[in-house]
This record gives structure tokens, sequence and C-alpha cells, in this order.
């Protein structure tokens, strides 16, 4: 099994239309190489190639435009302006429109991490591109796939007629967490991404003794929340510095988490140990008194 989860950060990209690459100025700047070298001393609003006057991003005709910008986001930090721009999309009556200038350098909007527990804006074709870019054949794709999402992904598949390549080889569940907020009614999230059911359709997600689930399904998040303390660090970071200090800690992370695992593991086999230790001197004694009386 594997636990995918998205957390919201992200360095800056190029903000140039459907261009991701690092920037070629991290500090100030919003275009990368290629297009810093055909939008220098351009104006910054979008399909003008005036020349912008000084002290200026903008040319004399779109002068207002720079000044609005100015006025309202003058005193705020990026992160501010950020943190604006996200508020203003979680308004139930907002719709996120594409900005008309390049002002402001866009972000990743999140990181899409992957787990496989012991005994990755998020939508439903992103998760299965990347799920398709991890695992490109059948042979090396998991048998459950955990996401706070699995129904809306399963819908998804089946609408765009790829089901057929993941049914035989995975079985998409929603994680315990989210699971419990998921409609009751929902028939198919209900049926076939249930990460606990006890119907026996699914043997290996339960312990049926013990009545619990046999994966911390819960691993990405408890990931992502760790994460989440160096997120403030990570988005001021260029491209390059931001994926190679992010492996570097999930490298370490992991390493530490193998080590409690095995501390863990080794203090069970010890307790084990002195129960059974003790229950066979136990059974001496028991013996001994016999052969007295």
């Amino acid at each position: 099994m594997i636990v995918v989860d998205g957390i919201v950060m992200g360095p800056n990209h190029c903000a140039y239309q459907n261009c991701s690459e690092k920037l070629a100025n991290a500090k100030t700047g919003v275009f990368c190489l290629r297009y810093e070298s055909q939008h220098e001393g351009l104006c910054r609003m979008k399909s003008c190639y005036n020349i912008k006057e000084r002290n200026s991003q903008t040319c004399v005709n779109h002068r207002q435009n720079w000044y609005n910008h100015v006025i309202r986001f003058g005193r705020q930090s990026v992160l501010g302006i950020r943190r604006i721009i996200e508020e203003l999309k979680k308004k139930p009556n907002h719709e996120p429109q594409e900005p008309d200038n390049y002002f402001v350098a866009p972000h990743f909007y999140c990181v899409e991490t992957i787990c496989a527990p012991c005994g990755v804006s998020e939508g439903a074709h992103q998760i299965v591109e990347f799920l398709e870019k991890i695992y490109p054949t059948q042979e090396t794709r998991p048998s459950y796939v955990c996401i706070d999402k699995a129904c809306v992904v399963l819908k998804f598949l089946i609408n765009s007629h790829n089901w057929n390549i993941w049914k035989t080889s995975t079985r998409f569940v929603v994680d315990s967490f989210h699971y419990i907020n998921h409609r009751v009614k929902d028939y198919l999230c209900r049926t076939y991404c249930n990460p606990g059911p006890l119907n026996g359709s699914a043997p290996n997600l339960v312990v049926v003794e013990r009545d619990i689930e046999a994966f911390n399904t819960q691993a990405c998040e408890q990931l992502n929340a760790w994460l989440g303390g160096f997120q403030s660090i990570l988005n001021r970071m260029a491209v390059d510095n931001f994926n190679w200090t992010l492996h570097a800690m999930l490298f370490i992370h992991t390493q530490r988490v193998i080590q409690k695992q095995n501390k863990k593991q080794n203090q069970q086999m010890q307790t084990q140990a002195e129960q059974r230790a003790d229950e066979d001197g136990i059974e001496e004694d028991g013996v001994e008194i016999n052969r007295v009386d």
C-alpha cells in the first residue's frame, strides 16, 4: 500500500504562461532566463511590448496599473501578497482569475508526497498523472493507493475510460481520517473506497482479530505536518535549493523513522522474551512444588 497526500508549499517559478522553469533572479525576478531576455526593459503587462518607464514596471499607457499595484501591495512582502491572494480565493463568491500582468512571480501550488506505511491544485487529473509517472507499468503499481480524494480519483478514471488500466492491479481507498466526512449516500465511495471494510472484501486492510486497520493511513498527513514546520523557509528558496533541501530533509526524516521502528521492535522482542522467561519460571516452580507433595 502507498498513501498519497499534498502539502501547500513551493518555490517561485517563471510567470510566463505555462512556464514552470526556475527564475533567473530568485530575489526580484519574475521570469526564467529565456523570457527574461525577451522581456527585459519591456512593460510587465501581458500582451504589451512597449518600453517601460524609469522606476516603474509598466509603460506610460499602463502607468495606473502599476500605481494601483504599489498602493495595494507596496508595503507587503512577497509572502504577504500571496497570503492576500490566497484569502481572496477562499471567499465563496470569488472566482480565480488569470492575472493580466507579470508583477509577481507565481509559486508551485503544492508538494505531493507518497508514503509506504509499514504493518503523494491537487486535482484528480494531476494525481493520476503523478501516479502514472511514479508507477509507469502495471507490475510496479501498488495493490492499494490511499488518498483523501480516492473516490474522486476513481470517478475520474472511470469517466476518462482509464479504469481498465488500473483495476487489475490497484484499489483506491480513502484514508480513515477523511473517510468519516465523506457522504454516506455516496455508494461508490462507501462500497469501493472504504479503508477498513469488515465484510471480507479487502482482508489485507484490516486485522479482524483486533478490529483495527493493518496500515497507518495517516502516514502522509503526519509527514506533511512535520514538513509544514519548514514551510516559511522552503518557500523563499530558489527551485534548485528547494529541491535539494526537501530531498535531504526527507532522507534524514526517513532514517530517523526507521531507527524508531527498529528500537520499538527490539523493545517488543525484549518484552516478549521476558514474559516467556517469567512463564517458564512459574512452570518450573509448579513442578518442584508437585515433587515435594
